[in-house]
């Protein structure tokens, strides 16, 4: 295997990991009030890490980041699920949501909302769901069993 000099590649894919994962979680926070939210905070942060699977290799990232996205896409799903039930044990409709104004120390005054826990349940979803799909294609090898069945 040649060694390639990729200095370029890795020092631009952390500067770009870091701006795609600052952006991931100002999109997950606003999305309450504004266009963004779980979702697309979830596909951001998903991508910034498809990134570093790209720029570093698998082995690597894994020892990094040893998460079992299928695991964080089935706590995503129940923390949205809960977050939906959750309004109805005070007697209001699945999925209502309410806000209250709460004076945070470095922050100052924050709108806290329950939809924040419903997005924060999409977001690792998203993220769990997406990094799932992608690694199980990337690191799908039947095609090159099935290669070296046919030569032999």
């Amino acid at each position: 295997m040649a060694h390639t000099n990729d200095i370029i590649l890795k020092t631009m894919t952390q500067l770009i990991a870091f701006i795609l994962l600052g952006f991931s979680i100002y999109l997950f926070f606003a999305g309450h009030n504004a266009p963004g939210g779980g979702f697309i905070g979830g596909l951001m942060t998903a991508a910034a890490i498809i990134l570093m699977y790209i720029t570093y290799g698998y082995e690597k990232i894994e020892k990094i980041l040893p998460i079992n996205f299928t695991t964080m896409f089935v706590v995503g799903l129940g923390i949205a699920t809960l977050a939906g039930l959750g309004s109805m044990v005070f007697g209001a409709p699945f999925l209502s949501q309410t806000f209250e104004y709460y004076n945070l120390p470095i922050l100052g005054e924050t709108e806290l909302a329950t939809a924040l826990i419903f997005d924060l349940g999409v977001y690792l979803g998203v993220v769990g769901v997406t990094m799932t799909i992608i690694l199980t294609i990337a690191t799908d090898s039947s095609d090159e069993k099935d290669e070296e069945k046919a030569e032999a």
